[in-house]
């Protein structure tokens, strides 16, 4: 008999970023594990791509095109998705952007604005909707309680030359998250930060074919290969499911090993 905690029946997921790389390695895991999920992305087509790749799981599924880094989309989005669906019971904070500099006394000032806006903001913005909701259900008698996870990154503990912006607001999130999780406790809702460390997305691309970074950082990860956007769904059904029911607050290192190499 299955454990019956991971079993994610009459749940709804909501994932920023869903449409594809770590945030579909998710989405597909916990409609696979019960869910009815919302997908959010700024891409139409990728959004639709992703519902067609979800088909016949058996699950409900809606797509919808935000920009998180505009707060009026996200509260929007939110309202639309709480009345289709019924309800949100997860909220998986995933869409970012990564850009760099060659340097960081010639990092662009719009560069930084840029990443701060969906990595940061893009977060914020999410996250105070679904605490907004979460709160109103719990004022309402309903004491099933929210997940919320921001995907942070292992640039947050290690040194990340030249992505300065982007390491700033992937350590940001971590003491976002932990003042969520105190304030929201009573409410039944958690909050946990996950960070990748090397996974092979369309971020990453450049860096996948090339041999001098493989040889130099990819055969230090312990697991001598490249994360999948798969190894990430089975903590986003944990992190969804009543198993984590007591787990808050806590930072979540799935990168092979490398940071601890």
């Amino acid at each position: 008999m299955a454990y019956k905690a991971f079993d994610l029946t009459g749940k709804v997921a909501l994932v920023t970023g869903g449409n594809g790389g770590i945030g579909f390695g998710m989405v597909e895991a916990l409609a696979q594990a019960g869910a009815d999920v919302v997908i959010w992305g700024s891409n139409p087509k990728k959004n639709a791509d992703a519902e067609v790749k979800l088909a016949g799981l058996g699950v409900k599924v809606m797509s919808q095109v935000v920009d998180v880094a505009d707060e009026h989309a996200v509260a929007a989005g939110m309202v639309e998705a709480v009345s289709k669906m019924g309800r949100v019971d997860t909220v998986i904070a995933n869409a970012g952007i990564g850009a760099g500099a060659s340097s960081f006394s010639e990092f662009p000032t719009e560069t930084y604005r840029k990443v701060l806006s969906v990595n940061l903001d893009g977060v914020f913005f999410t996250f105070r909707e679904a605490c907004k909701h979460m709160v109103e259900r719990a004022g309402q008698g309903d004491r099933a309680g929210g997940s919320l996870v921001a995907i942070s990154s292992l640039s947050a503990l290690d040194g990340a030359p030249r992505n300065e912006a982007y390491a700033a607001t992937k350590g940001a999130l971590i003491p976002m998250v932990r003042a969520i999780a105190v304030e929201h406790a009573r409410y039944g809702v958690r909050a946990n930060c996950i960070l990748p460390g090397w996974i092979a997305t369309d971020m990453t691309a450049g860096a996948q074919g090339n041999d001098k970074f493989n040889d130099n950082v990819i055969k230090r990860v312990p697991m001598r290969r490249w994360g999948q956007p798969a190894d990430f769904g089975g903590m986003a059904v944990y992190f969804a499911s009543d198993a984590s029911s007591f787990h808050t607050g806590d930072n979540v290192l799935i990168d092979g090993g490398y940071g601890i190499f």
